[in-house]
C-alpha cells in the first residue's frame, strides 16, 4: 500500500512551522502523500470536530508544497458543494501546476447543516450540487473555452475561460462510504476515499468498486490511528486486513493535540506499518 498522512493543520499544534515541519517530516520518512482537512464554518455548539481552528486546506497545502518537492497533496475531503466552482478550478489548477503535478482532489458532499447555513448554500441538494461541480472543474480544465452548461450551480459559463490549466487530470477521489457516494465514485470518481470503513465490511465495498471500475481505479482510507495511544499489534492486523481486502492507500491521521507529540506519532505510524508499504 501507499501512505499518506495528515499534517498538522488543526487546532493548537497548527502554524506555519507546523504545516512546514509536518510536511517535510513526511516527505524524509518516506511518506508517498501528505493531506489536509476542510472545515469553512463551524457552529459554536457542533460536538465535532474536536477543534473549530481550521486552516484553510489549499492555502495550507500551497505552504506545505514550497517545502516539499515530492509528496502527493490531497484534501481530505474538500467539501465541494461550498466553493464557487469556476474559482475552485482555477485554484486547484494554479496549486497543480506550482506544485508540479501533485494535487489529489478529495471531495465530498459534506454534513453540518450549520456550515451550509453560514456559507448560505441549500443543505438539501448538495449532492446532486457536487455532481455538478465535479463536472465543471473538468470543463474547466479541459475546455477553451467552457461549453458545460450546469443543471445545479448557478453560473453562466458558456463561452467563458478559465485558464491556466492543470496540463493533466486532476485525480477526483469521491469521498464516503454511504450508497450515494459508492455511486458517485463508480460513477465520476478517478479513485474512491473511504472513511473508517471497518475491516470485516471493507471487502464488499472494495469488490464492488473493482467490478465497476477495475484495477486501476484508487481505493483509499482514511484512518485516525495512533501509535502513541493504540496497540501497535492491532494497528498492524488491520493494515494486514485493508491490504488484503484491496485497500491501495491509508491515509492516516493522529489523534495528538500537541506538535511534538503529533511529530512523535507519525514517526512512530511509519515504523510500525513500514512492512505494508510499497
Amino acid at each position: 500500500m501507499k501512505f499518506g498522512i495528515h499534517i498538522p493543520q488543526i487546532g493548537r499544534k497548527a502554524g506555519p512551522e507546523a504545516v512546514r515541519r509536518g510536511a517535510r517530516q513526511a516527505e524524509d520518512l518516506g511518506f508517498d502523500s501528505i493531506w489536509v482537512n476542510d472545515h469553512l464554518a463551524i457552529p459554536h455548539d457542533a460536538p465535532y470536530p474536536p477543534s473549530a481552528s481550521f486552516y484553510e486546506p489549499l492555502i495550507t497545502l500551497t505552504w506545505a508544497a514550497a517545502a516539499t518537492s515530492r509528496v502527493e497533496l490531497g484534501t481530505s475531503v474538500l467539501v465541494l458543494p461550498l466553493r464557487t466552482p469556476a474559482h475552485l478550478a482555477k485554484e486547484l489548477a494554479t496549486l497543480d501546476l506550482l506544485s508540479e503535478g501533485r494535487v489529489i482532489l478529495g471531495t465530498g458532499v459534506g454534513w453540518m447543516e450549520g456550515e451550509f447555513d453560514a456559507m448560505g448554500v441549500p443543505f438539501g441538494d448538495r449532492g446532486a450540487r457536487t455532481d455538478d461541480i465535479i463536472n465543471i472543474l473538468r470543463a474547466c480544465w479541459t475546455e477553451d473555452p467552457i461549453t458545460y452548461q450546469p443543471k445545479v450551480v448557478t453560473a453562466a459559463l458558456e463561452g467563458i475561460r478559465t485558464l491556466p490549466q492543470p496540463g493533466r487530470k486532476i485525480p477526483i477521489w469521491v469521498g464516503g462510504n454511504s450508497a450515494p457516494a459508492l455511486r458517485r465514485a463508480k460513477a465520476m470518481g478517478d479513485g474512491w476515499h473511504g472513511t473508517r470503513v471497518p475491516v470485516e465490511d471493507i471487502a464488499a465495498i472494495t469488490a464492488d468498486l473493482r467490478a465497476a471500475r477495475g484495477s486501476d481505479f484508487p481505493l483509499s482510507m482514511r484512518v485516525f490511528w495512533d501509535p502513541l495511544e493504540d496497540d501497535h499489534d492491532s494497528l498492524k492486523a488491520m493494515a494486514e486486513a485493508y491490504s488484503a481486502a484491496g485497500i491501495d492507500a491509508l491515509i492516516m491521521e493522529p489523534r495528538q493535540r500537541g506538535l511534538e507529540d503529533w511529530l512523535r506519532a507519525v514517526e512512530g505510524l511509519w515504523t510500525v506499518l513500514q512492512p505494508w508499504h510499497n
